[in-house]
């Protein structure tokens, strides 16, 4: 049987597949031929990530088709209702990349707080001839520590984010329409643990109290963050989006940076991805990463393996 990994897949995943008697093909196939492609080689099971969508035209072409799988926990680039009506299971990996865009998360939010993305702007250009100029730019930086993270959406990916914050010594609070409260263990090196209870609140009283918010929720029909709900938060609060794009009003983000009522934002998701907006590409005040919040090494590994865990536990 073939598994046609289209985005790619860790080498893990690969020999996990190859043993359980599956052939992988990691051969990069444009977005017009996959169904071709797919029906050419008798392909059971298409693996993507974000870049291969998989609509109703490639699943309507593709009767052998029995699996489609995701390496990631979005699904958006998938019709997935359409597929299960038509026989063909759909999976992904929520829990694999946790950890990974958490870690992401406070890349930005480091980077924003001590001005990181614009220092290493500057210092090439300017290091050498204005050091204390840009010294004194960048001399009032803020501690995370004792400050308010606010994250919106608290399942897996803000649950990993909700530990990095506790252990830096952060208040988290959380909303979240499905999950009324959790309970987020912060394990330590040696065994040691806390536990914490993070009750869900109004998303407006989380504005309003939040000095920093990260946001982990689904792609939406409409914006989380806009011009009404930016000017009920705190006067240079930081924001954080390396969930999926469309989720804040870009537009309205980059007045608030102007006027100051924002004081950063870290960007790894965008409206316009994979072609951003040049004002927020340009911008001094946006931390920016090519949407790689589950691309690291460790992350890519256990998607692999969970992956083939679940196609042969599926078709054996």
């Amino acid at each position: 049987m073939k598994v046609l990994a289209n985005d790619g897949i860790s080498k893990s995943g690969i020999l996990a597949l190859e043993k359980g008697g599956y052939e992988v093909i990691t051969t990069k196939v444009a977005q017009e031929q996959v169904a071709n492609f797919v029906n050419e080689n008798n392909v059971s099971v298409v693996l993507v990530r974000s870049a291969t969508k998989v609509r109703k035209d490639i699943i309507d072409a593709c009767p052998g088709l029995k699996i489609i799988g995701r390496g990631g926990v979005g699904m958006d680039n998938i019709d997935v209702e359409y597929a299960k009506s038509k026989g063909i299971q759909v999976i992904n990996t929520p829990a694999s990349s946790s950890e990974s865009v958490a870690e992401l998360v406070f890349g930005h939010l480091f980077s924003g707080v001590r001005f990181l993305h614009d220092s290493n702007r500057n210092m090439p250009l300017e290091g050498d001839s204005n050091f204390d100029g840009l010294k004194k730019a960048y001399a009032n930086g803020t501690e995370l520590r004792g400050k308010t993270l606010g994250i919106v959406g608290i399942g897996r990916i803000g649950q990993a984010t909700a530990k990095m914050a506790l252990g830096l010594g952060m208040k988290v609070i959380a909303a979240d329409s499905y999950i009324p409260q959790v309970d987020v263990k912060v394990v330590f090196f040696d065994g040691q643990s806390i536990t914490t209870t993070i009750v869900s609140q109004s998303l407006e009283s989380l504005f309003q109290e939040a000095d920093f918010i990260t946001l982990h929720v689904p792609a939406q029909d409409g914006y989380i963050i806009g011009a009404k709900e930016l000017e009920t938060m705190k006067n240079g609060v930081g924001i954080v989006n390396c969930a999926r794009g469309g989720v804040i009003d870009e537009i309205a983000l980059i007045d608030a940076l102007d006027s100051g009522k924002v004081g950063f934002a870290g960007l790894d998701v965008f409206e316009s991805e994979p072609k951003p907006e040049m004002r927020i590409l340009m911008h001094a005040k946006i931390s920016l990463t090519p949407h790689i919040g589950a691309a690291t090494d460790e992350a890519q590994d256990r998607i692999g393996t969970e992956l083939a865990s679940q196609i042969i536990g599926i078709l054996g």
